[in-house]
Order: structure tokens, then C-alpha cells, then sequence
């Protein structure tokens, strides 16, 4: 196999949930003889309860989630064949884990949290390297701490582009050639060799970072849906797969709170120009959407994204009045509390803006620290709305077409607009309306765009 028709092929947490879940993602793998390296997640749930164990636990409680997590992976060590071996690793790793969450429960730190959320996806990708010698497959696990080197700033690590593809070249590529290999999602280590994590969907974006430094010829992500539809068909059940779509869209979808791509993931990807593929595991014969650099005939309106629970700070000053240098300030204090700004639009004499919260585990409202809003009191008098949410319509030349007002807004008119945001990127136009009329408002524009 050369290694420009590489396939990489990630499987997100329900796709290795169970026995029989990890069995139909092996299926989908061995149908294709150029998927040579398979990125796992943790088996779904596992990262959450580890999360918890990291948040340092009462002794009860740490015994309860303990028990949660052998539950979860003994269930698929117990289908297989010969599980004398691999239960030998799997209780060394469960091991580990206690030892890490009784260290959490005396003190908590952001390196100590990596080190334990890393065993989630350690115990996946042992056990499918299992599943797939049972089938006499001639597969390999492997470290992807090897290769994923990152900065360390635990939690939401960097990784060294430059460096993975360099020690992808040397430990990665070769070993392709001669077995199927299964590695980790999501986590890293930086310089000192303590383990890092990517940040929430950071599976995904292994997989592309990876896709890149072997020059892979696809990139498969596997979820449990068929690919990326007009909008969440749990909210809209007319939704619509899209069948291809180019990254700005897909970016932009994931942005603004689609769950099915993270944003940073699609970044290598575009990079080298690789397409990439989302489909569903539960069934691969459903198809999928195929994500590229571009389309033939990019349609005006594209898809709908929600984003709950948005929090909008509105600060007014008289001083901002023919004034300089008020914004300056302003987004120097927001510089310094680390907080970016998601939209944003101005007056003479207020500012309105929303927080990014993308890519954290955080909310607007804990961004909102005391030590904040005391800096702010003193520039501005400042205003806290909570319990937003944000609709995006995404598209294409938005900002250049006729007629996108009355398309959008006449379908509006029963609903309160809290803030819209145009203009400034021709891919989405959006705004904020009451978390309650979220769903309602998301129904009515996909009735009026797309059916």
C-alpha cells in the first residue's frame, strides 16, 4: 500500500461503546484495505466519570464511579475470546486510576486531570486491538503520545505540527506497512513526557493532525450519525443530510454548535487539502457527508446551528461618547480575565457582546468571575443576560445577496430578537434569541430555507 491512498479512521465514544459497537467499527475497518490506522475515543461515558474521579471525590463516591468504569470496559473484556491477557492490562490501567483519583482527592491539578482522562482512551484502543486479533488481523496498539507532542498547557495542549510530522515519518509510517494500527485520540505529552489532552473533540482533531503528517488520502470520522444534516434532526426531524460540503461551511457549522465536527479538527485537514468523510458506524451503508476545499454550486442558505445557553454582556458608558481608546480598554480586561469575545455589535454609547466558549468545558457564566465584572464596574456600567441562545444560518456570499433579510426575518416576527450579527463573514448570519424559543425559532427558519 502506498502511502498516499492512506485512510485514517476515527471512532467517536459510541462507536466503541460495547462489544457489539466495537465489532461493527472493526467491520467497517476491514472493509477497506487502505484504512491503515484507526484513532479510538474512549468508550462512551468513560471520559465523563473519569472527569469526575479528576474533580476529587469522597471515598463513596470515588468507589461508585470506580465500579462504573470496570462495568463499562469488563462488559466487552468478558465477550472475548481469550481475556486472561487483556484484563491483566486493563486492571493495571483501572489501578492507575485509583491511585490518580485518590492523589485528585487530596489535590487538583490540570496536569494530574490529563493523566487520568488519558486512561479512557488508553483502555478503548487495548481492547480493540483485541477485537481485532480475534479475528486474526494482524493489528498493533500504539502509543500516540510517541508522536503527538504538544505545548503544555493542560487541558487545551498545542500540538508541535512540525515535530508530529516528523516522528510520524520515522515511528508511524513504517509500522503501516506491516499491520493495522490502533492508537488514541485526544491526548498528548509535552516536553517533560507528562500526558496532555487536546480539549473536548480533540479525537477528531488527532485523527486530521495525524490524516497530515502521514499525507493520508481521506480522513473517515465515524459518529453515530449519518453525516452532517441542515440542522440537529432531534430538533427538526425533516432535516436533511448534506452530501458534500467545504470546510468554511462545515467549520462554521461546528463554530457555531453543531456537535458533529469540532472546529479545530477540520484545521490540518485543510492544510493538505484531504477530504474528510463523516458517516455512521450503526450503519455505513447509509453514506455520509464528504467535507472539501470545494463544491459545485454552493447554495445561498447551507444549514441551521444552535448554540444554548449563551450568556450576553451589555456595558454601557457615556464616555464611549466621540471618545478613544474605550474598546482599547475594553478588550484589555477581557485580554486579561482570558476571555474571547464570540459577537459583537456597538452603539454610540453601549457595547454588546457574547463570550466564546468553544472548544471549553466551561460556561459563559463561569468565564463571569467577580474579579471581572469589579474591572469592568469601573470602565462601564455593565449588564448580564443569561440563558440565550444563539441560531446561526449558515451559507454562502450571505453578506453579498439580495433579499437574505426578508427570507430570514419575516419568518421572525413572532419572536424577540435579542442581538444579529451580519456582514462581517459571508458564511453565517446570526443572533441571539430567549433559550426558551431556541428550538421554535430553528423549526420555523428550516420550514421557510430548506423544505
Amino acid at each position: 500500500m502506498s502511502q498516499s491512498s492512506l485512510i485514517v479512521a476515527k471512532f467517536g465514544g459510541t462507536s466503541v461503546a460495547d462489544f457489539t459497537a466495537m465489532n461493527r467499527s472493526a467491520d467497517v475497518v476491514l472493509s477497506d484495505p487502505n484504512v491503515r490506522l484507526v484513532v479510538l475515543s474512549a468508550s462512551a461515558g468513560v471520559t465523563n466519570l473519569l472527569v469526575s474521579l479528576a474533580d476529587g471525590q469522597e471515598q463513596e463516591q470515588r468507589a461508585y464511579l470506580l465500579d462504573e468504569i470496570r462495568r463499562i470496559q469488563y462488559a466487552i473484556v468478558d465477550q472475548l475470546d481469550k481475556p486472561e491477557v487483556i484484563r491483566e492490562e486493563v486492571d493495571r490501567m483501572l489501578e492507575n486510576i485509583t491511585m490518580l483519583s485518590e492523589a485528585a482527592a487530596l489535590a487538583t491539578s490540570t496536569a494530574l486531570t490529563d493523566e487520568l482522562v488519558s486512561h479512557g482512551e488508553l483502555m478503548s484502543s487495548l481492547l480493540f486491538v483485541e477485537i481485532l486479533r480475534q479475528r486474526q488481523v494482524a493489528s498493533e496498539w500504539f502509543d500516540v503520545r510517541k508522536v503527538m507532542r504538544t505545548s503544555d498547557r493542560f487541558g487545551r495542549a498545542e500540538p508541535d505540527v512540525e515535530l508530529l510530522a516528523e516522528l510520524s515519518q520515522s515511528q508511524l509510517a513504517p509500522r503501516l506497512q506491516e499491520a493495522l494500527i490502533v492508537t488514541q485520540g485526544f491526548i498528548g505529552s509535552e516536553a517533560k513526557g507528562r500526558t496532555t489532552t487536546l480539549g473536548r473533540g480533540g479525537s477528531d482533531y488527532t485523527a486530521a493532525l495525524l490524516g497530515e503528517a502521514l499525507h493520508a488520502s481521506r480522513i473517515d470520522i465515524w459518529t453515530d450519525v449519518a453525516g452532517i444534516y441542515t440542522t440537529d434532526p432531534r430538533v427538526v426531524p425533516a432535516a436533511k443530510r448534506i452530501d458534500e460540503i467545504t470546510f468554511e461551511e462545515a467549520a462554521e457549522m461546528a463554530t457555531f454548535g453543531a456537535k458533529v465536527l469540532h472546529p479545530a479538527t477540520l484545521l490540518p485537514a485543510v492544510r493538505r487539502d484531504i477530504p474528510v468523510f463523516v458517516g455512521s458506524s450503526r450503519d455505513p451503508a447509509a453514506g455520509g457527508t464528504r467535507v472539501c476545499n470545494q463544491t459545485q454550486n454552493p447554495p445561498l442558505f447551507r444549514a441551521l446551528a444552535l448554540r444554548r445557553k449563551q450568556t450576553l454582556l451589555t456595558l454601557h458608558s457615556l464616555n464611549m461618547l466621540h471618545a478613544r481608546g474605550f474598546l482599547a480598554e475594553l478588550f484589555n480586561i477581557l485580554a486579561r480575565h482570558s476571555i474571547s469575545v464570540d459577537l459583537i455589535t456597538t452603539s454610540e454609547v453601549s457595547v454588546a457582546l457574547t463570550l466564546d466558549t468553544t472548544g471549553s468545558s466551561t460556561t459563559g457564566e463561569s468565564l463571569l468571575t467577580q474579579a471581572l465584572l469589579t474591572e469592568l464596574s469601573s470602565l462601564c456600567r455593565v449588564e448580564v443576560e443569561e440563558n440565550l441562545a444563539l441560531v446561526a444560518i449558515i451559507g454562502n456570499n450571505l453578506s453579498k445577496a439580495c433579499g437574505v433579510g426578508k427570507e430570514v426575518f419575516g419568518v421572525l416576527e413572532p419572536f424577540n430578537l435579542r442581538l444579529i450579527c451580519y456582514g462581517a463573514s459571508s458564511y453565517n448570519l446570526c443572533f441571539l434569541v430567549p433559550g426558551n424559543d431556541a428550538e421554535r425559532v430553528v423549526q420555523a427558519l428550516h420550514h421557510n430555507l430548506f423544505e
